[in-house]
């Protein structure tokens, strides 16, 4: 998924953070875009609009202070929203599996 957080704190008036996310097809854009959405929603918290989900190549979730961008990998790559925000600092976002491998992980 190669998942990205960008703090636009002091960059942008619209938002705090981009979540930038991506899929390799458009089906698993969209799994991945209805599984944040559903778990947002078991704490009430619902987006103020979805955008592009029909054609699912890039779907943006705004949830007022954070954006959620989930890209198909072509279109993310064409697009390169993360150097339009070359200011921003970065925290990059490991998946379940590789924290667990990390040194990090303590069970």
């Amino acid at each position: 998924m190669d998942t990205l957080i960008l703090d636009l704190r002091g960059l942008a008036v619209f938002t705090d953070y981009f979540v930038i996310c991506s899929g390799e097809s458009t089906t698993q854009v969209k799994a991945i875009a209805e599984h944040i959405e559903a778990e947002f929603l078991k704490d009430s918290i619902k987006p103020l609009s979805v955008e592009g989900f029909s054609y699912a190549h890039w779907i943006l979730m705004d949830y007022g202070d954070v954006i959620i961008h989930v890209f198909q990998s072509e279109t993310r790559d064409y697009y390169e929203l993360e150097k339009l925000w070359i200011d921003a600092p970065r925290t990059p976002v490991e998946d379940e599996e590789s924290f667990r491998k990390s040194e990090r992980y303590h069970p």
